[in-house]
C-alpha cells in the first residue's frame, strides 16, 4: 500500500481506535502476578500512544508530502543508475544541442487540480532516474498565447521532501495562478523534480563521482526534458530556481554555479555552509564542504556570475547567510537579503510566496 494513499491512513486510524478501546475493555481483565499485570497494562498504553503518533505522522505526510514512498521513509530509495565523472561543467564532454530529443509521457495529478502533471524521467547524462512534476499556467492553453514561449521556475524542496512538496505542502500553484490571471506576475511554468536520490541523504545538489550527479540531474537532464516537451524558452534569462530550507541552499548554488542556465534564484530559509544540513553528503568531506560553501563558490567564480539572488529568512535562518553573500558579491551579481519573522516552517514560506515570486517574475525574460 502507498504511504500517502487512503488505505494506509484508514488502516492507521482503525488501529489507533482499536488501541484506545483495548485498555478500556481489558484493563480490569488482565490476569497474573502483579508484575505481569503492570507490564501488560503499560504495553497497552504504549501501543495506544505509538499508533496515535503514527496516525498523526501519516496524516501530516499526506498533506505535506515529505516522503513519497516507503523507500523514502526507510531511507532505502536509490534513484542513481550511474555516477560517472562528468567534469567541471557536468556534461561529461557532451553538447546538449547534439543530444537526441527527450520525449516524455505525462499523467495529470488529479489530487493537485489536474494542471500538475507527472512523468518518470531517465536522466541519460546524470544517471539519475526519478519523477518530475510540471505545472502549466492557465495562459499555456489560451489560443492567444499559442505562439508564445514561457519562462520556467524550477522548484527544489527541502529535506525531506519530494517533487510534490511545493504543490501539495506549499500549494504554490494555487497562490500563483490568480496572480498570473490578474497580470501581477507573468505566467511561467513550474517544474519540481525529485531531489531525494540516495535514501535520506541530502546530496547538496552536487556532482560527486561514484556517488551521484545531482547537479547534472537538476540543471541539465530536467532542464532539457522541459525544453523538449513544452513551449518554453531555453535561454538562461528565461530560467530561475527556487527552494526552501535545504532546497534554498541548492537553488542559490545552482544559479551561482550555472549562470549559463539560470538568471535568478529564490532562497527561503537557506544557508551557505552545506554542513548545516545534518544529512549532507557534501559535508562528509571537509574539502567538498569548503568548496561548496556558497560564499566560497561565489568568490571562486572566474568572473562574477550575472545572476540575481533573493535570500530571505529570520536572523539566524537565512538572513545572516544572505548578508554574507551580499558582502561577497560583485557586479553583475545582485543579492537581496530580506529579514522576515516566523520560524523554519511551511507557514512562513507560504506567507512569502506572493512577494518573492513577484520579484522572481520580474527577473525572467523571454523573446
Amino acid at each position: 500500500m502507498s504511504l500517502t494513499g487512503t488505505p494506509v491512513f484508514v488502516a492507521a486510524a482503525a488501529l489507533t481506535a482499536a488501541a484506545v478501546v483495548l485498555p478500556l475493555v481489558l484493563w480490569s481483565r488482565v490476569r497474573g502476578p502483579a508484575v505481569v499485570r503492570g507490564v501488560t497494562r503499560c504495553l497497552m498504553v504504549v501501543f495506544a500512544q505509538a499508533t496515535a503518533i503514527a496516525l498523526v505522522f501519516i496524516g501530516i505526510n499526506r498533506t505535506e508530502n515529505f516522503y513519497a514512498s516507503w523507500d523514502d521513509l526507510m531511507g532505502t530509495g536509490d534513484y542513481v543508475t550511474a555516477a560517472n565523472d562528468l567534469g567541471p561543467d557536468g556534461l561529461g564532454g557532451r553538447k546538449i544541442d547534439a543530444q537526441p530529443k527527450v520525449r516524455q509521457e505525462f499523467t495529470p495529478v488529479a489530487e493537485l487540480g489536474g494542471r500538475v502533471q507527472r512523468t518518470e524521467l531517465d536522466g541519460k547524462i546524470s544517471g539519475v532516474k526519478g519523477e518530475v512534476f510540471v505545472w502549466l499556467p492557465p495562459q499555456y492553453d489560451d489560443p492567444a498565447w499559442k505562439d508564445k514561449k514561457f519562462p520556467v521556475v524550477e522548484l527544489i524542496p527541502g529535506m525531506p521532501g519530494t517533487g510534490k512538496s511545493w504543490f501539495q505542502g506549499l500549494k504554490v500553484h494555487e497562490t500563483l495562478e490568480p496572480l498570473m490571471k490578474s497580470g501581477q506576475i507573468q505566467p511561467f511554468v513550474l517544474v519540481s523534480p525529485r531531489t531525494m536520490l540516495l535514501g535520506n541523504t541530502d546530496t547538496g545538489c552536487a556532482n560527486i563521482p561514484g556517488k551521484v550527479n545531482a547537479d547534472t540531474w537538476l540543471s541539465v537532464d530536467v532542464r532539457k526534458m522541459v525544453t523538449d516537451n513544452f513551449r518554453v524558452a531555453g535561454e538562461a534569462r528565461s530560467w530561475a530556481v527556487a527552494g526552501y530550507s535545504a532546497g534554498a541552499y541548492c537553488s542559490a548554488k545552482l544559479a551561482i554555479a550555472h549562470p549559463d542556465r539560470y538568471t535568478a534564484a529564490l532562497s527561503l530559509s537557506g544557508y551557505n555552509d552545506p554542513g548545516q544540513e545534518p544529512a549532507s553528503l557534501v559535508a562528509q568531506d571537509p574539502e567538498l564542504r569548503r568548496t561548496h560553501n556558497l560564499v566560497a563558490l561565489l568568490k571562486a567564480a572566474p568572473t562574477p556570475p550575472p545572476v540575481s539572488l533573493w535570500i530571505s529568512g529570520a536572523q539566524a535562518d537565512g538572513y545572516t547567510a544572505g548578508q554574507e553573500l551580499q558582502q561577497a558579491a560583485k557586479q553583475p551579481t545582485l543579492v537581496h537579503a530580506e529579514k522576515v519573522t516566523g520560524g523554519h516552517n511551511i507557514e512562513t514560506w507560504v506567507r512569502q510566496l506572493p512577494q518573492t515570486f513577484t520579484w522572481l517574475s520580474a527577473q525572467l525574460r523571454t523573446g
